[in-house]
């Protein structure tokens, strides 16, 4: 790309109360905290006319404040409705604002104000920000030329290139990486395990195409290993969908969800304790609490990668009645009808590195690339008990039933996709895999070509930080930077030059030179370049 294209890389804090990783950022220079989700596309935050339980702790966007950068839409009279999986909803409408992450600014970017919500946002967190594709968007489907805010920049050409990095860790923090992979983590691009991004045709109740065929960051499962025996995932619509299993990446899920007919077997395999203790929607297991088998799941392609869960990555913690038996993950699921039988959220997520390609119109699919944390010092390995999740310390409230229950066989409902339009899930166009709402036609397609030692690559250190970047003729730029760091403070849901009051004040660090910028998002860093 050109001297314009950036890479960011934040750290993102993990909210024990709401099991949630969330970043930083501004709108119309007001600071929220907002958790990260993969599975759905918008941005959201509170306003001030959210007076609910749900809403009253929490920084708010006063809509009182005459912020410059604010631009109504139909007189704010465009509702936002969003639901999910867990019967929660946010409900509000749609305006456009000025939104800041770390040094990057996205003008007039869509988002919605938030009046209605069930949804038990805490710590502080103030709302969504979805880093799914544009389909997903329910702000894209009522209002024109409204991408979503992670799209605005892979379709505008703004980052290094059409990516972002989740590395996800137990001692309550992470980074999101925009544009480039944290190498801190990635020690060896090559050993980046490729897999294209699962698509899907129209809905079935609709009679418009929709402009892509990219909905949610899924991709194949083609094998589950209980300590080396095989668990064969069997798809609920296989006759669509093919031999393996669709499963979705999911940041903002904090377990581990499949079908009833996959995760009985499971257990089986880890246990001939186990024990289904809830057999309602999520069914539930339980297995003795020193079970020490590993469960791993291979994806795509035959002879890939297992990609290794510990008991520390599964099990949830000790059940009140039976201390001895622990509650454990994957639970089950009926299928939605969506063909996703797997989502695997931040305990599958905790154990690897995960990037996700948007792919680039008309040259390049969207891609997930997943690297094995063992291969990387930075990173625990997954064979390792010696590290247990904060809720695994935590006795949970369950009673047993006295007597075993029997595993539930759902009725699948009918498949939601229209498979007989041009655009089959099943046998896409090569022309239809890249075009429409991916990363801007003048990137250069790095992953489907190999090319892996050309992506960019980011290194943050507090005092240090080094990018690697080769730019389209071949050339290799490496630049960095140390300096010390300079202390003020930075108030959430607090308008600028309002003064302080009952606003929560969180420290951040800002030093500006020539290409780098230092700052606190959240409660980490972030560390910025531009080329």
């Amino acid at each position: 790309m050109g001297a314009s294209s950036l890479s960011y890389i934040f750290q993102a804090k993990y909210n024990v109360a709401f099991s949630s990783y969330f970043v930083t950022l501004s709108a119309g220079g007001i600071n929220f905290q907002v958790a990260l989700d993969t599975a759905s596309s918008d941005l959201w935050i509170l306003s001030s006319d959210c007076e609910s339980s749900a809403c009253s702790p929490l920084p708010k966007y006063p809509l009182s404040f005459s912020s410059p950068t604010f631009v109504p839409i139909d007189q704010n009279n465009t509702v936002f409705n969003i639901s999910f999986a867990d019967a929660t909803f946010a409900s509000g409408f749609v305006a456009r604002e000025s939104v800041d992450l770390g040094n990057i600014t996205v003008p007039e970017q869509a988002l919605a104000f938030i009046n209605s919500t069930n949804v038990a946002l805490t710590d502080r967190i103030s709302g969504v920000l979805g880093l799914g594709f544009p389909r997903l968007s329910v702000i894209g489907s009522s209002t024109p030329a409204a991408p979503p805010f992670i799209s605005t920049m892979v379709e505008t050409g703004l980052l290094a290139y059409p990516m972002f990095g989740l590395s996800l860790t137990y001692q309550n923090n992470g980074s999101l990486s925009l544009g480039a992979i944290d190498s801190s983590v990635v020690s060896n691009l090559s050993a980046i395990e490729w897999h294209p991004v699962v698509p899907f045709a129209p809905f079935s109740n609709t009679t418009v195409a929709n402009s892509s065929i990219y909905l949610q960051w899924a991709l194949e499962l083609s094998d589950i290993f209980v300590n080396g025996t095989e668990v064969k995932p069997s798809p609920t619509y296989a006759n669509i969908t093919g031999p393996n299993s669709i499963a979705l990446l999911d940041v903002g899920a904090d377990g581990i969800f499949g079908p009833y007919q996959d995760v009985s077997r499971i257990f089986d395999a880890l246990s001939p304790e186990s024990r289904l203790v809830d057999s309602k929607s999520p069914g539930r297991w339980a297995v003795p609490c020193d079970t020490s088998l590993p469960i791993q799941f291979t994806f795509g392609y035959a002879f890939g990668q297992n990609f290794t869960l510990g008991p520390k990555d599964y099990l949830i913690g000790p059940t009140s009645t039976s201390p001895d038996l622990c509650l454990s993950w994957p639970a089950a699921l009926p299928s939605s009808g969506d063909g996703i039988d797997w989502q695997l959220g931040t305990p599958f997520l905790r154990t690897v590195y995960s990037i996700f390609s948007y792919g680039i119109d008309t040259k390049e699919p969207p891609m997930i690339g997943l690297y094995n944390p063992s291969i990387s010092s930075s990173l625990n390995s997954t064979n390792s008990t010696s590290i247990f999740p904060i809720s695994f310390t935590t006795t949970i409230t369950t009673t047993l039933p006295n007597f075993p229950l029997a595993t539930p066989v759902p009725t699948a409902p009918s498949y939601i996709f229209n498979l007989t339009g041009p655009t089959s899930q099943a046998h896409p166009t090569p022309s239809q895999r890249v075009s429409s709402d991916l990363g801007a036609s003048t990137y250069s397609p790095i992953i489907i070509n190999h090319n892996f030692s050309a992506l960019p690559t980011i290194v943050p250190f507090e005092t240090l930080v080094t990018l690697v970047v080769t730019d389209s003729s071949g050339v290799v730029h490496t630049s960095t930077s140390t300096s010390s760091v300079v202390q003020s403070s930075v108030a959430l849901g607090q308008p600028p030059g309002a003064k302080s009051s009952a606003v929560c004040v969180l420290r951040f660090s800002k030093v500006d030179w020539a290409a780098w910028v230092v700052v606190w998002v959240g409660l980490g860093l972030s560390w910025t370049l531009a080329l």
